[in-house]
């Protein structure tokens, strides 16, 4: 089984976890809470996360943010002992801006390096995809890679993308929502 859930209390330990495993910036994946203590995890960076996805307490020339995780029971072991788990990190801006359409676009994602490969991130997307069917205003969802990351661009196009343009840095793609 594979879902997309918010970023939430009820998870901490687990969300704590792989945020705290992510890279400070992996391909462009941007991560502030990388290593960061708990207690911070439970005072600043969880409370954060939640803020942003309600539209709070955004820095000037955020939009708002949800930060889903990937969970997923899959390749956990005997078949008898499944439990579920953190796989990936996906981010939905609510709607675009001027830096957002001409740069990172709608959508972050995150695979853990134990776990790529195996079909998370397309199947991820796919149900980020249906989020944001119901929030995003705008026609179409806008995507960004660097141009060295083939893997997240096969992702995209997988998903119905279509390159719109690249430059220097990167693939600029576009995925239909209605």
């Amino acid at each position: 089984m594979l879902y997309l859930k918010e970023a939430n209390f009820d998870d901490i330990e687990k969300e704590y976890l792989f945020v705290t495993s992510e890279p400070a910036d992996e391909n462009g994946f941007l991560n502030d809470f990388a290593g960061i203590s708990f207690d911070d995890f439970k005072t600043k960076a969880l409370p954060q996360m939640i803020d942003w996805s309600h539209g709070k307490n955004l820095p000037q020339g955020f939009v708002p943010e949800t930060f889903y995780f990937l969970w997923s029971d899959e390749h956990c072991g005997d078949e008898d002992e499944k439990e579920m788990q953190i796989v990936g990190e996906f981010r939905l801006r609510h709607h675009l801006i001027p830096t957002l359409e001409n740069g990172s676009g709608h959508v972050g994602q995150f695979i853990h390096k134990d776990f790529r490969g195996r079909g998370y991130c397309t199947r991820g997307l796919a149900l980020l995809i249906e989020e944001a069917r119901k929030i995003v205003p705008e026609d179409e969802l806008y995507l960004h890679c660097n141009l060295d990351n083939q893997a997240s661009l096969k992702v995209m196009l997988k998903n119905g993308g279509v390159i719109h343009h690249k430059n220097e840095d990167g693939y600029f793609v576009r995925i239909g929502l209605r």
